[in-house]
């Protein structure tokens, strides 16, 4: 019995976010400086219905936050699906979190 191959997550730089070689999902972020600190906002994950369950946004997440860490950069959760479910289920990643923000982050969506 064959195992699925996972689906590859690609950076697409010029539309600021990272998305799955379809395009169809992705996390969305936005770059912020705050004096020597680069910050990287991640504002918006989305998996088309027809590819819910397959675990994509986690996915997409670890791409963003292991970026996030090659770079240096802090990561701000402002997603829900970032500030409510991964990182909740993804504890060891809390240290890439803006310290400010860490505590008050709650989506605008």
């Amino acid at each position: 019995m064959a195992t699925k191959e996972k689906p590859k997550i690609v950076w697409n730089e010029g539309r600021h976010r990272f998305e799955t070689e379809d395009h169809e999902a992705f996390i969305e972020y936005k770059m912020k400086n705050e004096g020597s600190k680069v910050i990287m906002d991640l504002v918006r994950t989305f998996v088309p219905p027809s590819k819910a369950g397959l675990g994509l946004a986690s996915l997409l997440c670890v791409a963003a936050f292991e970026h996030a860490s090659e770079h240096s950069f802090s990561i701000v959760p402002t997603c829900s699906y970032v500030s409510d479910t991964f990182l909740p289920r993804n504890p060891s990643s809390k240290h890439l979190v803006h310290s400010e923000d860490s505590k008050t982050i709650k989506s605008s969506i």
